[in-house]
């Protein structure tokens, strides 16, 4: 048996209790920046994933990230009432729709990217902007690594390659 951990060292070693933290203070964070866009946060990845322009259809979108596709269809529903993205025919096929972001999806991602990094800034506070970069790069690794985390870049870097 090993050595029981002590008291001041539990939060220090836990993985779990960290996570927790950051995820908690990233969505009293990240919740409020969103607050214009339909679904908030849910509805601000949809779009971001979205404009990546990787999923062939909404099922496909509701399955990459995670969301039950009963409700993908409502949320969809309300991005295409607030003009953010449209429905199309999919090219390869006739019985798929694929959603497409509108002109004014992609510059509410832009102007949404903006208010996420400050946001995201904000709780990374803790760390200075070396400590940040190396941090969102191994958690980025850490993420890569899980079989569930087929990513296809930054939505905010799609979103400025795009611009040029």
């Amino acid at each position: 048996m090993g050595e029981p951990i002590r008291a001041e060292e539990s939060t220090t070693e836990d993985l779990g209790w960290a996570l927790g933290v950051l995820l908690r203070a990233y969505r009293d964070r990240v919740g409020p920046a969103l607050s214009d866009i339909p679904h908030g946060m849910r509805g601000y990845q949809t779009l971001a994933e979205v404009i990546r322009g990787q999923q062939p259809s909404q099922l496909a979108l509701a399955n990459r990230l995670g969301i039950d596709r009963t409700v993908m269809t409502y949320l969809i529903d309300d991005l295409v009432e607030a003009g953010l993205v449209e429905r199309r025919p999919n090219p390869v096929d006739r019985r798929q729709r694929q959603i497409v972001a509108t002109p004014r999806g992609r510059e509410t991602v832009a102007t949404l990217c903006r208010r996420v990094t400050e946001a995201e800034n904000a709780v990374l506070g803790a760390l200075d902007e070396q400590e940040r970069a190396v941090f969102r790069r191994l958690l980025h690794t850490a993420a890569a690594g899980r079989p569930e985390a087929d990513r296809s870049g930054d939505p905010c870097e799609v979103v400025d390659a795009a611009d040029r």
